[in-house]
C-alpha cells in the first residue's frame, strides 16, 4: 500500500481541530515533501522523523513522499504531528498494518531514538477524541493529564516501537489512569489573618456571590495575605469548571499539571505586565493572565501601578466572562469568569490617614495617583473595602480567628441557595433577572435612590448594589432584601463616596 491516512489534532485557542495525515509513496527521485501550510516546527519533522525511524531499525523508503496535513488552510505547529508522519510512512510502506487505524488518534513529537516526548494542549485533544469515539496514543509523560477526562480512551507509550507492537498486536499498550486527586486542596489558611474582620467579611461575600473587590490601605495591612486566602473559601470546583480551568492551562505556554486539578488558579502578575500577557495574543493566540486565572483569582497588586491603558482591556472580560483575540489570519475566543482582587495604597507614600501621620503628599498629589484608575473600571468593582492599620496588640491575639475550611462551608451553602435558586452567581444575574430576584420593598427602594442620588452612582453600580445586597441576604439565609442587607452592600463603595465627598 502506498498510501495511508492517520488521525490526529491541532490546537486553535482551547480547541483541538481533527487533522488527517496522509502519507502517499511515489516513485521518482528520493524527496519528502511536507504540504497543508506546515509552519516551521512541522517541516523540521522530515529530519527527526527519518532519524527515528532508522534508529528504530526500520526501513526509510529510498521514494518520494509527500505528507499532506488536511484541511489545508489549517495551520499546523509545533512537534505532535512526528507521530502521525512516522507511523504513516510505515503503512505506507507495508511494515506496518493498516486495519485497526480508523480507531485511533496520534499525537506525540519524536527523538531521534523513537522515544516519544510530551506535548502541550493534551486535553483539549482528549476531550475532542472522546466525542469522535477513537483512543488516543501519545506519549506517556502525557498520560496521567489525559486520562483526567472521564470517558476518554488514553493510551500511552514511551517509544515508537511499542506502538508498533501494539498495532502488530504483539504487546498492547497500557491504558493511562488519572492520578489520585487531592480531595481538598491545599491553600494558605484565613485563620493566619490577624484582626481586619470588616475586610474577612467582605472576602465572604466576595466569594459567595463571585463579586469583584478591592482593598486599599497602608502598606503591611494584610491586603495581599486577604487576597491569597480567597481561592481557599471558594467553593470546591464542579467537573464541567475543572475541565474548563484544565484546558485553559494545558494550551498554555506553561502547561498543566495534573496535580492542580480542581484547584482554584491564583494569579498575580507584576504591574509591568503589558495588555497582551493580561488578556493573551501573540501571532498564533494565546491565553493571557484573565483566561489562566478562569475559574478562579486574578489579583492586581499595586493596581494604580499598572499601565491605564493594560487595566482599561478587563472592562469587557469583567462583563462578559470571554475575551476575543483577534489577527489577521485567525481569531480565537478565550473564556475569562475570573473573579477579580485588586490592592492599592491610598496615596503615592501610601501612608495617608494612617496614625503615626508620616505622610506628606499634597491634596494634587493623592488625586493625580487616584486617578490612574478611571471611573469606569472602578465602577465594575462590586466592593471597595478599606483595609486600616492593625491597632496595638493585635498580633498577639492569635485565638478565635476562623478557618478557611468553617468559612468555605458557610460560601457552599450560599452558592448552593444561588444555584437552586437562580442557577447562577449572583454577579451573574441579568437586568430581568434583577427585577425578578432583587425586587426591592418601598423603604428598601427608597434608601437605594437616595444612596444612588447622593452618592452620584452610576446604573452599572446601582445594578452591583443589588446584586451584592443580594448574596448578603443569601449567607444570612431569607428571602427578601432588607435594609440591613442593603446598607451594608452600600457601604462597601467607599471609593465613591470619597471621590465626591
Amino acid at each position: 500500500m502506498s498510501l495511508a491516512t492517520i488521525h490526529s489534532r491541532a490546537t486553535v485557542g482551547i480547541q483541538a481541530p481533527p487533522v488527517t495525515v496522509e502519507v502517499h509513496l511515489a516513485n521518482g527521485l528520493p524527496a519528502l515533501n511536507i504540504v497543508g501550510l506546515p509552519e516551521a516546527a512541522v517541516k523540521e519533522s522530515k529530519d527527526r522523523v527519518r532519524a527515528a525511524l532508522q534508529n528504530a531499525r526500520f526501513e526509510f523508503p529510498a521514494r518520494r513522499i509527500t505528507i499532506n496535513l488536511a484541511p489545508a488552510d489549517l495551520p499546523k505547529e509545533g512537534g505532535r504531528f512526528d507521530l502521525p508522519i512516522a507511523l504513516g510512512i510505515l503503512v505506507a510502506s507495508g511494515q506496518l498494518p493498516a486495519d485497526k487505524l480508523g480507531q485511533y488518534e496520534f499525537i506525540g513529537e519524536l527523538a531521534l531514538s523513537g522515544e516519544l516526548r510530551p506535548v502541550r494542549g493534551v486535553l483539549p485533544v482528549a476531550l475532542q477524541s472522546r466525542e469522535a469515539g477513537r483512543t488516543l496514543v501519545l506519549p506517556a509523560q502525557n498520560g496521567a493529564e489525559a486520562a483526567l477526562i472521564s470517558g476518554a480512551t488514553v493510551q500511552p507509550a514511551h517509544h515508537l516501537l511499542e506502538i508498533c507492537a501494539h498495532l502488530h498486536g504483539q504487546q498492547p499498550l497500557p491504558f493511562a489512569e488519572p492520578p489520585p486527586v487531592t480531595a481538598s486542596p491545599d491553600y494558605p489558611d484565613l485563620a493566619e489573618v490577624y484582626g481586619q474582620h470588616q475586610a474577612r467579611r467582605a472576602l465572604e461575600i466576595a466569594a459567595a456571590g463571585n463579586h469583584s473587590l478591592l482593598f486599599y490601605g497602608p502598606p503591611g495591612t494584610g491586603k495581599t495575605m486577604l487576597a491569597s486566602r480567597l481561592p481557599g473559601i471558594l467553593p470546591p470546583m464542579s467537573e464541567a469548571e475543572a475541565i474548563e480551568s484544565a484546558v485553559i492551562a494545558s494550551v498554555s505556554e506553561q502547561g498543566f499539571l495534573p496535580q492542580n486539578w480542581g484547584r482554584h488558579p491564583y494569579r498575580a502578575p507584576h504591574h509591568t505586565a503589558s495588555a497582551v500577557a493580561l488578556v493573551g495574543g501573540g501571532s498564533n493566540p494565546r491565553p493571557g493572565e484573565i483566561s489562566l486565572a478562569h475559574q478562579g483569582v486574578l489579583f492586581l497588586d499595586e493596581l494604580p501601578e499598572f499601565d491605564r491603558k493594560v487595566l482599561e482591556v478587563l472592562r469587557e472580560p469583567l462583563e462578559s466572562g470571554t475575551i476575543t483575540i483577534s489577527r489577521a489570519a485567525r481569531q480565537a475566543e478565550f473564556p475569562a469568569r475570573f473573579q477579580l482582587i485588586a490592592a492599592m495604597n491610598p496615596c503615592p507614600c501610601g501612608y495617608l490617614g494612617h496614625p503615626n501621620g508620616r505622610c506628606r503628599c499634597s491634596g494634587e498629589q493623592v488625586a493625580r495617583y487616584r486617578a490612574r484608575l478611571s471611573g469606569p473600571l472602578l465602577d465594575r468593582i462590586d466592593m471597595h473595602v478599606e483595609v486600616p492599620p492593625l491597632p496595638r496588640g493585635t498580633l498577639q491575639q492569635q485565638q478565635g480567628m476562623e478557618a478557611s475550611a468553617t468559612v468555605r462551608e458557610r460560601v457552599s451553602r450560599c452558592r448552593e441557595r444561588q444555584l437552586a435558586l437562580r442557577h447562577k452567581a449572583n454577579s451573574r444575574l441579568d437586568n430581568r433577572e434583577l427585577k425578578r430576584f432583587c425586587a426591592l420593598q418601598p423603604r428598601e427602594g427608597q434608601l437605594l435612590e437616595q444612596a444612588t442620588e447622593q452618592l452620584g452612582l452610576s446604573a452599572r453600580a446601582h445594578q452591583r448594589i443589588l446584586r451584592l445586597a443580594r448574596t448578603i441576604a443569601d449567607l444570612e439565609g431569607v428571602a427578601e432584601i432588607e435594609v440591613k442587607h442593603l446598607s451594608e452592600a452600600i457601604g462597601y463603595r467607599r471609593l465613591d463616596r470619597q471621590q465626591r465627598g
